[in-house]
C-alpha cells in the first residue's frame, strides 16, 4: 500500500506545477465518444467479469454512498457503477466516463496506483484539492493472473463519513476474485474454441471425457466410426469410455495408469468394411491435476492401402529379379537335355520320346510365365478372332478336364476380332480356367460364355467349386497370394497385368461354397 511520505511527495509535485487546491481539478485528457466506445469494446470481457462481482457487492449494501469506478492500465475511467447521489456529485466534479486519472491531474488514486502497481487509499486531507477533502478513495490494481500484465484499475470512491480502512482490504479480496475469475473464463473461452474446431472437423473423430473418464462430447464421426446412431449421442454423453470395446483400454491407460497413447493404429469394422485408424489420447492438466482427456481417431485406412501396394511393388520387383534367375538356371539344363534327346530320337521309344519332348515343351512354358515378371515383353498386337484363341486353349486342356471329372460348356453367343498379343491373351484364358479346374477337385461344371456388350468382347468363365470369401477376393492379383499350399500367387497377377496391357478390365465374383465367376473384358477392334 502506498505510505504517506509517497501522498506528501505527490502533493508537492503538485504545488510545483502551480496547481491552486481551492480551484476544481482540471482534466486535460479525455476520450472521444468513439474513442470510449472501442476502448470499452476492447474491454468487454474484464467489464462484464467486474460486473458480476461488482453488482452483487452493490446489492449488500443498497442506499449506502459507494461509487465503483473501473479504468484501463492508462487510467481512463471506462464505466461507473453505484448509488445514483454519489454519481451525480462526482459528475459534477468533472468525472465522467472517458475522463482520464494521470499524474498531471493531481493527487489521485488511480494514478498512485498504476504508476506503483500497489493498492492506494486516499482519504479526506490526502487528495490535494479541498474540494475532494469530504471524499474517500480506494484503488486497487488489477493483473491477468496468468501473465502477471497489469489490466487496469477497481476503484471505490465514498463520502468521508463512510469511510473505513478494511475497505481497500475488501476492495484486493474482490479484485482477487476477479483475477481468477477472469483467468477461468480465458481458459473457458479457449476450451470453448478447442472443443468447437475438434467437434466440428469432419476428418477426425472426437470424444472429450473428463478426470474419470465420462464422456462429455462426442462428435458424429466418432459416432459413426463407433458404429452408433447420430441420434444416440444423447445416451453416450456421461457413460464411460471404458466400456467402448475399441477405445477403452487406452483412456484407462491414460487416464488410470498415466501412460502415453499416441499413434496406436486400430481397425474398426465401418459398414462391413475393415478400416484403420490412428488413434490419440491426450491428458489436459490444470496445476498439474487431470482434468481433461480428449481421444481422436484419424482415418489412415488409404495410407494403409498405399503401403499394401507399395510392399507388393517390392515383392513384384523381388519375383521379377526371382523370374530372370530361374529362367537361365532352368533353360540352360533344359537346352542340353532337349538337345541329347534330339539326337538320340532314333534309338528311343516313339511315344516316351514325344511325352519327354511334350514335358520339356510345358516346362519351357513355365519358364515363359515367370519371365513376364522378369522383364517387359515385346508385345505384338494384331486383330485376332477371340473364340478362335478360347478354342484352342479349351482343345489344349479337354484332356484335363475330362481327367478330373469336369464338364466344360461352351456357348459363343457373338464373337469378333481384338487387337491383342495372341500369346499373352492365350496365357490368360490358360490361368483362369486352370484355377477353375483347382476349385472343383471333386469334379464339377465350368461354362464359358462368349457375347459382345459395349464394344467389348466379354468372356465369362463360371464354376461351381468351392469359391472365395471376401477377403480372398479383394487380394486377387496381388503377387505371393494364394490359397493353395503348392501356389505362388503369381497367375491371377499375370491375368491381371495382361488385361490391363491390353486396355480391358478383369471383373471377379465369387460366394463361398456357390462358385466364383471371372468375366474378361476385351475392347473390341
Amino acid at each position: 500500500m502506498i505510505n504517506n511520505n509517497m501522498v506528501l511527495e505527490s502533493h508537492e509535485q503538485c504545488r510545483l506545477r502551480g496547481l491552486n487546491p481551492d480551484e476544481l481539478p482540471k482534466y486535460t485528457e479525455w476520450f472521444s465518444k468513439e474513442e470510449l466506445e472501442s476502448r470499452q469494446a476492447h474491454y468487454k470481457d474484464v467489464i462484464e467479469v467486474i460486473s458480476l462481482f461488482v453488482d452483487k457487492f452493490l446489492s449488500s449494501v443498497p442506499g449506502d454512498p459507494f461509487l465503483v469506478a473501473i479504468t484501463d492500465d492508462k487510467g481512463f475511467i471506462l464505466e461507473f457503477k453505484g448509488n445514483p447521489s454519489i454519481i451525480s456529485k462526482v459528475r459534477q466534479l468533472g468525472i465522467t466516463e472517458g475522463v482520464r486519472f494521470s499524474e498531471e491531474l493531481s493527487t489521485n488514486a488511480i494514478d498512485l496506483c498504476l504508476r506503483n502497481d500497489l493498492p492506494v487509499q486516499l482519504v479526506g486531507e490526502d487528495h490535494y484539492h479541498k474540494v475532494l477533502h469530504q471524499l474517500a478513495c480506494y484503488t486497487a490494481p488489477i493483473h491477468a493472473e496468468d501473465n502477471g500484465q497489469l489490466l487496469g484499475t477497481l476503484s471505490l470512491m465514498t463520502d468521508i463519513q463512510s469511510a473505513h480502512p478494511h475497505l481497500l482490504a475488501l476492495l484486493c479480496t474482490i479484485v482477487d476474485s476477479i483475477e481468477r475469475e477472469l483467468l477461468l473464463h480465458k481458459q473457458n473461452t479457449q476450451l470453448q474454441i478447442l472443443n468447437q474446431v475438434l467437434l466440428e472437423t469432419n476428418y477426425y473423430g472426437v470424444i472429450i471425457t473428463d478426470a474419470r473418464g465420462s464422456i462429455l462430447e462426442i462428435n458424429d464421426n466418432s459416432t459413426f466410426i463407433l458404429g452408433m446412431a447420430i441420434h444416440e449421442k444423447r445416451f453416450i454423453v456421461g457413460t464411460s469410455v471404458f466400456h467402448m470395446s475399441r477405445i477403452g483400454p487406452y483412456f484407462e491407460r491414460v487416464i488410470l495408469h498415466g501412460e502415453s497413447c499416441v499413434g496406436e493404429e486400430v481397425s474398426i469394422m465401418v459398414e462391413d468394411k475393415l478400416n484403420y485408424y490412428m488413434l490419440d489420447v491426450v491428458p489436459i492438466y490444470d496445476n498439474e491435476q487431470l482434468i481433461r482427456v480428449v481421444g481422436s481417431l484419424r482415418d489412415i485406412t488409404e495410407m494403409k492401402m498405399t503401403e499394401e501396394l507399395l510392399r507388393n511393388s517390392e515383392k513384384l520387383g523381388f519375383a521379377g529379379q526371382l523370374a530372370v534367375s530361374i529362367a537361365h538356371e532352368i533353360r540352360n539344363p533344359m537346352t542340353t537335355v532337349k538337345g541329347i534327346l534330339q539326337l538320340s530320337s532314333k534309338t528311343t521309344n516313339p511315344h516316351y520320346y514325344n511325352l519327354m519332348m511334350s514335358e520339356l515343351e510345358r516346362m519351357n512354358a513355365i519358364v515363359g510365365e515367370f519371365l513376364i515378371l522378369g522383364r517387359p515383353q515385346a508385345i505384338q498386337y494384331k486383330d485376332e478372332q477371340c473364340a478362335v484363341i478360347l478354342q484352342e486353349v479349351l482343345s489344349v486342356l479337354e484332356m484335363q478336364f475330362e481327367m478330373n471329372g469336369i464338364v466344360i460348356r461352351t456357348q459363343f453367343i457373338e464373337s469378333t476380332t481384338i487387337p491383342c498379343d495372341r500369346d499373352q491373351v492365350k496365357q490368360v484364358f490358360l490361368n483362369i480356367l486352370k484355377n477353375a479346374m483347382e476349385a472343383l477337385p471333386f469334379g464339377g461344371e465350368i461354362n464359358v460364355l462368349l457375347d459382345i456388350v459395349d464394344h467389348y468382347q466379354r468372356i465369362q468363365f463360371m464354376d461351381n467349386g468351392v469359391g472365395m470369401t471376401e477377403e480372398v477376393k479383394q487380394r486377387i492379383g496381388q503377387p505371393f497370394h494364394t490359397t493353395r499350399r503348392d501356389g505362388n500367387g503369381l497367375g491371377m497377377m499375370m491375368v491381371d497385368k495382361i488385361v490391363s496391357s491390353h486396355n480391358g478390365r478383369l471383373v471377379v465374383s465369387s460366394e463361398l461354397g456357390i462358385g466364383t465367376i471371372v468375366e474378361v473384358w476385351f475392347p473390341a477392334s
